[in-house]
């Protein structure tokens, strides 16, 4: 369940699920990999990887499922909430990958239906990705170096279904990317500092930030303002009618519930 957030559709040449063993490839400094794990109890999974940024892929394994986020520094402001960390005690928010390697896909995703753009990151991935290091499963392909994302001609975006707009975003991203990893790696707890380097990208804006915040940065309070879905979904659950983003930001603080039953009575 940690890892299912990370994957981008079915499809996604990245990431397989195999029977009980789930198989990620990565890009990290030392090279790309691929990595499979195995959950062998409620406590204890194994990991395995290769390629060459295989040492550093299993270096980072335990933040890539979640370890580094302290589930007591979550206290549900709303009965449903409770219940869900009740019935879910090992779901973590995972910080598994250099974050250039989510935010390049989140501004893929904007602004259009999720199925058209799982469908343009399998087409960009198979057609430039390298295949996966070691045994992975067929298909598999390694997400590109930034470089490589920057030099992608216009017309290839245009054929896999990424509109000018977002392909000046994602080179833009690209072209910047190592040192916003830079700056995440020298200050890894001040998160506004690594959102302001983000969102300083010409074409990424809080959606994105946050995207890649849950995804990328272990950031369990990272709220996707201007979602489609978000704040409709969260003011169903929680306050049996549908809200905005204004009323979402008005009933937390900075993404953190503080009572949604109070903010309820109120509104």
């Amino acid at each position: 369940m940690t890892l299912a957030l990370l994957r981008r559709g079915p499809g996604d040449p990245t990431f397989q699920r195999v029977g009980d063993v789930i198989w990620r490839t990565s890009r990290m400094a030392t090279g790309p990999v691929t990595y499979a794990i195995e959950q062998l109890s409620p406590v204890r999974l194994r990991g395995r990887a290769w390629g060459p940024g295989r040492e550093e892929l299993l270096d980072r394994l335990p933040s890539s499922i979640g370890a580094d986020d302290d589930p007591t520094t979550f206290v549900p402001g709303h009965a449903l909430l409770a219940d869900g960390v009740r019935r879910f005690p090992g779901l973590r928010v995972p910080a598994p990958d250099a974050f250039s390697r989510q935010l390049i896909p989140a501004i893929i995703e904007q602004k259009v239906l999720g199925v058209d753009a799982f469908a343009a990151q399998r087409r960009l991935l198979r057609r430039f990705g390298e295949p996966a290091p070691g045994p992975a499963p067929a298909g598999m392909r390694v997400t590109l170096e930034s470089a490589q994302w920057a030099a992608i001609p216009s017309w290839e975006w245009h054929l896999a279904g990424v509109d000018p707009r977002r392909a000046r975003a994602v080179q833009a991203s690209a072209r910047v990317g190592p040192q916003l990893e830079r700056l995440a790696e020298q200050h890894p707890t001040d998160l506004a500092a690594v959102y302001r380097g983000l969102q300083s990208i010409p074409g990424v804006g809080v959606w994105t930030a946050a995207e890649v915040g849950y995804r990328a940065l272990g950031d369990a309070d990272a709220v996707p303002f201007g979602d489609f879905h978000v704040a409709k979904d969260v003011g169903t659950a929680l306050l049996g009618r549908r809200i905005d983003d204004t009323d979402l930001l008005r009933c937390s603080n900075h993404g953190r519930v503080i009572g949604f039953e109070s903010c309820a009575s109120s509104s």
